[in-house]
């Protein structure tokens, strides 16, 4: 009773903590990627914040194009070890290629969830103060500009309403359900 009492709040924190680190290399490399201002006080926070374990692992995994790919290793290695840590405190034993299939799931969820709340906020934003500059808001479009451009090229001009956020957000959610369920089953199937 001890431990399971205990295991729960261990697994807890090590699910936050890694999930909040795994999101801000996942945002660096996004950033980074999206060619975002590099000087906006929150690219310098996700840089310092992710800076020394890339560094190190630079020196092995190099970039392919402009794909930071020690980013994307990084990234797995930590939710990998992260879910193996959880895996072993609930008492589950997982293989590596099903561990490997089910943190790349988890990555590939979080990749279009970062994608969804960016989208969501920017037309909140939108539509609370339209036009004002900060931080946050220059983040946002530097993210979302390439997917709600590529929206704004395909969907017919609709008399000045934007529906590409709209169209982005449904989008998302579709590749959410065609994407997710069958690498979760492929996860099973090895484990």
């Amino acid at each position: 009773m001890g431990s399971s009492y205990m295991t729960d709040p261990v697994i807890f924190i090590i699910d936050s903590v890694i999930s909040l680190y795994v999101l801000a290399v996942m945002l660096r490399f996004l950033l980074q990627w999206s060619r975002a201002d590099f000087y906006n006080p929150i690219s310098q926070f996700l840089v310092k914040v992710t800076h020394p374990p890339l560094k190190l692992l630079r020196r092995f995994v190099p970039a392919i194009g402009k794909i930071d790919t020690s980013s994307l290793v990084l990234m797995l290695a930590i939710q990998m070890l992260a879910d193996f840590s959880i895996f072993l405190l609930k008492g589950v034993s997982i293989g590596i290629g099903a561990l490997a299939i089910l943190s790349l799931t988890q990555l590939i969820s979080l990749l279009i969830n970062v994608f969804i709340y960016a989208v969501f906020a920017r037309a909140i934003l939108s539509w609370i103060n339209p036009g004002s500059f900060h931080a946050a808001s220059s983040i946002l479009v530097s993210l979302t500009e390439p997917l709600l451009s590529t929206c704004r090229k395909i969907l017919p001009d609709l008399g000045g309403i934007d529906l590409s956020p709209l169209a982005v957000l449904m989008l998302l959610q579709l590749a959410k359900m065609v994407l997710l369920p069958p690498l979760h089953q492929l996860a099973s199937l090895i484990s």
